[in-house]
């Protein structure tokens, strides 16, 4: 059995405008729904938008404060922007940005589209302050980086020796 076909007549003017906007109205919405959705896995990632990579903290000489590094990738043709660090092994992580040689507490740093924001050495880190325990290397500690836009990411970094270098790998 042939069911009928309804035909509808092409949208001309200020309809073919609205239909436009309704037909991108729904894609956005399709679009916000599938990146709201993306999960972390193991790699640090939320699907094709942002991925943490190159993440290590320095078996710290203090007992009660390390710094943290890490960089994260955003994929997405809109910037983010990286909000807060929170982790279990600390009472206190804090985000600093080092400029002519000064390091200054932050309270989010810019995650730029189609490019990255670096935490390394000598530059933008992260302050792992009041520590519950002092880090070994070896260890893994857990932490999570929430975004104004993007979902929350939860991050692996492994210790590492006190003098590592990941340039050299040693």
């Amino acid at each position: 059995m042939r069911r009928p076909v309804l035909r509808l007549p092409a949208p001309t003017g200020r309809r073919l405008a609205l239909t436009g906007v309704a037909t991108t109205g729904i894609a956005l919405a399709g679009a916000l729904v599938l990146v709201g959705c993306g999960g972390s896995d193991a790699s640090g990632s939320t699907g094709t938008e942002l991925t943490v990579g190159a993440s290590y903290m320095p078996q710290p000489v203090s007992a009660d404060m390390a710094a943290g590094f890490l960089t994260i990738t955003n994929k997405s043709g809109t910037e983010d922007e990286l909000t807060s660090v929170t982790s279990d092994s600390a009472g206190q992580v804090t985000m600093h940005e080092t400029a002519g040689g000064a390091m200054q507490e932050v309270d989010s740093f810019e995650v730029p589209a189609h490019g990255q924001l670096v935490f390394k050495s000598g530059g933008n880190h992260l302050m792992f302050e009041k520590l519950k325990r002092r880090p070994e290397q070896g260890d893994t500690i857990t932490l999570k980086l929430k975004f104004a836009e993007s979902g929350p990411l939860t991050v692996e970094m492994p210790v590492k020796s006190a003098t590592y270098n990941p340039s050299t790998g040693h």
